[in-house]
C-alpha cells in the first residue's frame, strides 16, 4: 500500500499535477514492483504565502511524502528516490526543489477495506 502527498505552489504544482501524478506512479510502480492499477495520490496546492522554504528554492519547490507499509528494503526504497530525481527533473523540477520522504508503519497501523492491513490479501509483495 502507498499513500502519497504532493506538496507545491499552486501556480506552479497545478499545470503539472496529471503528468506528476504519472510520473510518481510510475516510479513507485519500478522500484516497489507496485500493481499498476494502484494509485492514490493526494495533491496540496498551496498558496505561496503559506509554503514557506528556504530562499534557495524556487516557484517550483515539491515535497512529495510516501506512506508505505514497512517491508522494503533500504536499496528499493534509495532506488525509488533516484528514479523520483530522475523522472521529475525531466518535468522541470531540479533535484534543488525536490525533497521525498517514505514514512514506513506496520500493516497492522492500517486500516483497509474494512480489515487491518495486516490481515489484507496483496495481490504484490510487500518484502522486496
Amino acid at each position: 500500500m502507498a499513500q502519497i502527498k504532493i506538496y507545491g505552489i499552486k501556480e506552479a504544482l497545478n499545470p503539472i499535477k496529471e503528468h506528476l501524478s504519472d510520473v510518481i506512479h510510475s516510479a513507485v510502480v519500478d522500484a516497489f514492483h507496485y500493481p499498476p492499477d494502484k494509485r492514490f495520490h493526494r495533491f496540496f496546492p498551496m498558496n505561496q504565502e503559506d509554503f514557506i522554504f528556504a530562499h534557495d528554492r524556487s516557484e517550483a519547490y515539491t515535497i512529495i511524502e510516501i506512506s508505505v507499509f514497512e517491508g522494503r528494503t533500504t536499496e528499493a526504497k534509495k532506488h525509488l528516490i533516484q528514479l523520483l530525481f530522475q523522472r521529475i527533473n525531466d518535468l522541470g523540477i531540479a533535484p534543488q526543489d525536490l525533497e521525498i520522504t517514505i514514512f514506513e508503519t506496520p500493516k497492522q497501523n492500517w486500516g483497509i477495506r474494512g480489515v487491518p492491513g495486516d490481515e489484507l490479501q496483496l495481490n504484490y509483495k510487500v518484502n522486496i
